[in-house]
């Protein structure tokens, strides 16, 4: 069992992060206060990436705009099974150039399931900086 920080490379944390587990989102609001919501975020290992899909007018979309942070916002996930846990820390960017949303989309759908249509979606992109997990194995 894993109660430490752990490389993004272990094959426990990997297996927990490709289940279909659903997250919390946690974005800093622009008064300092968190704002904390569920989310499909989807980790891309090789790249040291956590990938999401939401609306470009949605509550953490608008905190991570506004966090006046060069290169994104701060950004905390996590996700539970049980005794089971894990979560990620980075900085976080929104993107909506074409490309870069159908690449989330694409993740999004391999773990959780085809997103409904949404023109105004945008892509978190999440730099891990940070895991820390509870994991069986």
């Amino acid at each position: 069992m894993t109660r430490h920080a752990v490389d993004l490379s272990d094959p426990a944390l990997v297996a927990f992060w490709r289940a279909r587990h659903l997250c919390t989102v946690t974005t800093v609001r622009p008064d300092g206060g968190l704002h904390v919501t569920p989310m499909g975020i989807v980790l891309d290992p090789e790249r040291g990436l956590a990938w999401g899909i939401t609306s470009g007018h949605s509550q953490k979309a608008r905190n991570l705009r506004s966090s006046g942070e060069a290169g994104g916002g701060q950004v905390g996930v996590c996700q539970v099974d049980g005794r089971w846990w894990s979560s990620l820390a980075g900085s976080a960017e929104i993107l909506d150039d074409p490309a870069t949303v159908r690449e989330a989309e694409t993740r999004y759908a391999e773990r959780y399931r085809t997103p409904r249509v949404n023109p105004q979606r945008v892509a978190i992109r999440i730099t891990v900086e940070r895991v820390l997990a509870n994991l069986p194995g």
